[in-house]
């Protein structure tokens, strides 16, 4: 199976699936922000939560649901900033993927990726890269909605949470993301 790309290009395209997968699970899953409502654990994510509080009619009180979903409507989701973070840091991982799959197509596939192709798609990469970066900048902006305060306390607001753990996600084009919990 012949190659368009040298040594260092075959890396650069396995670090960028790398890195287009871990930003496409960490864009998907729930667990951005952690905190609790009724006793029970509830996480969001941009467009995810999971543990959300329902009414319950034959005992007349709140109950908690404990499971993960999507909002039911993309007017659902808790703010306008997360509605902004969902569509930016998307489209920033669809770049990275994009980008990531063409470079591994280029490992089988001979005189696909040429070196003004590599420079381009190495341009959408470091856009894709920004996009995620903005939408996770975006995503405390959120933190005064009604809901991530009926779970972080009614003292959180932009960029002050009160008092559940933040996960923050650390996603950089090329570098294997980390994860660490920070008290708010």
């Amino acid at each position: 199976m012949a190659s368009s790309l040298t040594c260092t290009g075959v890396i650069w395209a396995l670090l960028s699936f790398l890195c287009a997968a871990t930003s496409c699970v960490g864009f998907f899953m729930p667990y951005w922000l952690w905190g609790a409502q009724l006793g029970k654990p509830v996480s969001f994510g941009t467009f995810r939560r999971c543990s959300y509080p329902v009414h319950d009619e034959s005992r007349q009180t709140m109950v908690m649901v404990e499971e993960c979903g999507r909002y039911a409507s993309f007017q659902g989701i808790p703010s306008a900033e997360w509605r902004i973070c969902t569509i930016v840091t998307g489209l920033g991982c669809g770049l990275l993927l994009l980008v990531a799959l063409t470079a591994l197509m280029g490992c089988c596939v001979s005189e696909l990726i040429s070196r003004t192709v590599g420079r381009v798609a190495g341009g959408i990469q470091f856009l894709g890269g920004l996009l995620i970066g903005a939408g996770c900048a975006l995503y405390p902006l959120g933190w005064d909605s009604e809901e991530v305060r009926q779970t972080c306390g009614y003292i959180s607001g932009q960029f002050d949470l009160g008092l559940p753990l933040i996960h923050l996600i650390i996603i950089q084009p090329g570098v294997v993301p980390g994860m660490q919990d920070i008290k708010g």
